[in-house]
């Protein structure tokens, strides 16, 4: 099953758990054979389109996330790093972009280069797309290395896309929206901001999947179990409303301790609005035994 190209995948429910290699073979062809494919609606955007088009067809993209996942769960224990957090960090910054641009905030590709919304959404794809490939290498350090991952895949987009003195500013843009995601980055650019929150907003219980089915249990594992959905809408004192749905009070340590400190110098503090909320009347149990 695969997701419809007019609406965006925000969390991993049915249509992206059912491509995802819950028991990831030990073959390079056996994981290419479940290939997630990457969809956003481009809504009337082709530079867009063309970008998510250029992903899909890139084997040496999809392998840095294949690695990058088998570094994070199979090595690590972590949560999942790989194509199916990568389409939902996509989804959600596009997303993201947009509400803000239709809440009256401007992009800084527009900005400081008199470039378009539509050239934001490229940056903000780009930038989550390739955001952890520097995983395939190690966990520590791994904005560093998908630095010149990326600017190496980079150059290797659609040269009809942009003409060279955009393509090579745009790259930079990319770049940027890359490093500023890690534990104490400072984006420079709304659109910086936009890829770093999104990557904090995929904290939905499909994150933890692997490894909390694998018997990993631990503050990590077990908060992102606790959270159902994670909703972007418009906001009403501010652009956007982002609200958490939960199931346990657990959920509150991923936005307390993690999106919080997403959040924080992020530039994008005076657009957002959160709130979070219990999915019905009771808590659900979400482990029985916990060992040290």
């Amino acid at each position: 099953m695969t997701s419809s190209p007019d609406r965006f995948s925000m969390e991993a429910g049915p249509d992206l758990e059912d491509e995802s290699p819950h028991r990831p073979s030990r073959y390079i062809e056996d994981r290419f054979t479940r290939r997630i494919q990457m969809r956003v609606p481009s809504r009337n955007n082709p530079k867009l389109q063309a970008v998510m088009d250029w992903a899909n067809g890139n084997d040496e993209l999809y392998a840095a996330w294949i690695a990058a996942n088998v570094n994070a769960i199979e090595r690590l224990g972590m949560t999942d790093h790989g194509p199916v957090h990568v389409k939902i960090v996509t989804n959600i910054a596009v997303r993201l972009m947009r509400l803000l641009v239709d809440g009256g905030v401007e992009p800084s590709v527009a900005t400081h280069y008199g470039l378009e919304p539509d050239d934001a959404e490229v940056v903000v794809a780009l930038g989550a797309l390739l955001h952890d490939v520097g995983m395939s290498i190690h966990r520590i350090d791994h904005e560093e290395y998908s630095l010149f991952i990326a600017r190496d895949l980079l150059r290797t987009l659609p040269a009809e896309l942009y003409p060279p003195r955009v393509a090579h500013i745009l790259r930079s843009e990319v770049l940027h929206a890359i490093i500023g995601h890690r534990s104490g980055g400072q984006p420079l650019t709304v659109e910086a901001g936009v890829v770093r929150v999104a990557d904090a907003l995929d904290m939905a219980k499909g994150r933890s999947r692997i490894p909390f089915e694998a018997g990993s249990v631990s503050i990590h594992s077990v908060s992102a179990a606790a959270v159902e959905r994670v909703i972007l809408e418009e906001g009403q004192e501010k652009p956007v409303c982002i609200s958490i749905e939960i199931n346990n009070s657990a959920g509150i340590f991923q936005l307390d301790q993690l999106l919080r400190k997403k959040l924080s110098g992020s530039g994008l503090e005076p657009y957002l609005e959160f709130k979070a909320f219990l999915k019905g009347d009771e808590e659900k149990r979400l482990f029985r035994e916990f060992t040290l």
